[in-house]
C-alpha cells in the first residue's frame, strides 16, 4: 500500500456509517423483492456468477445497488456474484448481499447481508444483518473481546447447525448429527455463524464439503472472535482473501477453540 492511500485509511476512524449504508440499500431491494415478486421471479437463473455457482435474479437484484453504493465510495470489492473489482484501492469489501438465496427465493425468510472490510489481509470491521428484520451484528477489530458465546466447549449437549448433507458429506455430517443434542439447518451461514456468536447456537458448520468462501466467513470471524468464539477451517487452511472465489473452506464456527477442535477433528475423521 502506497504512503498516500495509508494515510488516507488512516484518516478513516471506521466504516460504519459505510457500512450501514450498503445494509440498508440490501434490506430494501430484499424488501421490495419479497412483496413484488413471485418465487419464480426470484428464482429465476441468470447465469454463472463470480463464484462459478448459478445466480439466481435475487442475488443480482440484491447486489446492484449495493454495488452501486461501493463504487461511489471507491473501494475494490470481492462478491459472490460479481466477483473481483480493482479500483486500486487500500480498502476492499469482501461482500456477500444475500446469503441464502435460495431461502428467501422460496419465500423463507432466513437470509443475511454480509460484508467485511479488508486492508492489508486484515479484518477490519464487519457488519451482518438478518434481511427483513432488525437484528444486526457489528464488530470492529479495536473491539475488546466479550464473551456473549455460550462458551461450551465439547459437542456432547451441544446444539449445532450444519450445511445440508450431500453425497459426499453424509457420514461425517451423520456423526456430527448423533454427537450434538440439537441439530439446526438453517440454510444461512452468516446467520447462523451471528447465532454462535449470540450464544443462540453452540456451534455451526460445512461437514467436510468445501463450501464455503470467503465471503460466507470474512464478517462472521471478526463477529465471532470479538464474541469470544472460534472459526476456522476444518483442514487447517489459512483464510486468505486472494481475489479468487474458487477457493474453498469448510468452515466451523464454535463458541469455543476447545469445541472447534472437537469438531474439525470429527469431519478430518475418515470411515
Amino acid at each position: 500500500m502506497s504512503l498516500i492511500l495509508r494515510c488516507k485509511v488512516r484518516e478513516m476512524k471506521d466504516f460504519a456509517s459505510f457500512l450501514d449504508d450498503m445494509a440498508r440499500t440490501a434490506d430494501s431491494a430484499y424488501v421490495t423483492a419479497m412483496s413484488t415478486m413471485t418465487a419464480a421471479e426470484r428464482s429465476a437463473d441468470i447465469g454463472i456468477g463470480g463464484d462459478g455457482t448459478p445466480t439466481m435474479y435475487l442475488d443480482q437484484y440484491i447486489e446492484a445497488p449495493v454495488l452501486d453504493v461501493i463504487e461511489k465510495f471507491g473501494a475494490n470489492v470481492l462478491s459472490e456474484e460479481v466477483g473481483w473489482v480493482d479500483r486500486g484501492s487500500a480498502v476492499t469489501v469482501v461482500l456477500d448481499p444475500v446469503d441464502g438465496t435460495a431461502n428467501s427465493a422460496a419465500g423463507v425468510p432466513i437470509s443475511g447481508f454480509s460484508a467485511a472490510i479488508v486492508i492489508d489481509d486484515i479484518v477490519t470491521e464487519a457488519l451482518i444483518t438478518w434481511l427483513g428484520t432488525s437484528h444486526r451484528w457489528h464488530a470492529h477489530v479495536d473491539d475488546p473481546v466479550v464473551r456473549r458465546t455460550s462458551g461450551r466447549t465439547r459437542l456432547d449437549g451441544a446444539s449445532l447447525s450444519m450445511l445440508r448433507p450431500r453425497p459426499t458429506t453424509w457420514e461425517k455430517w451423520s456423526r456430527l448429527a448423533q454427537s450434538a443434542e440439537r441439530l439446526r439447518v438453517l440454510g444461512a451461514s452468516v446467520i447462523e455463524g451471528c447465532l454462535v456468536a449470540d450464544g443462540a447456537v453452540d456451534a455451526f458448520c460445512d461437514p467436510g464439503g468445501d463450501i464455503h468462501r470467503i465471503v460466507d466467513l470474512a464478517a462472521v470471524s471478526l463477529l465471532v472472535e470479538k464474541s469470544g468464539g472460534a472459526v476456522r477451517d476444518a483442514f487447517d487452511r489459512p483464510f486468505t482473501f486472494e481475489p479468487d472465489l474458487t477457493l474453498r473452506w469448510s468452515g466451523v464456527v464454535a463458541a469455543h477453540s476447545d469445541l472447534a477442535e472437537e469438531i474439525a477433528g470429527l469431519i478430518r475423521q475418515e470411515g
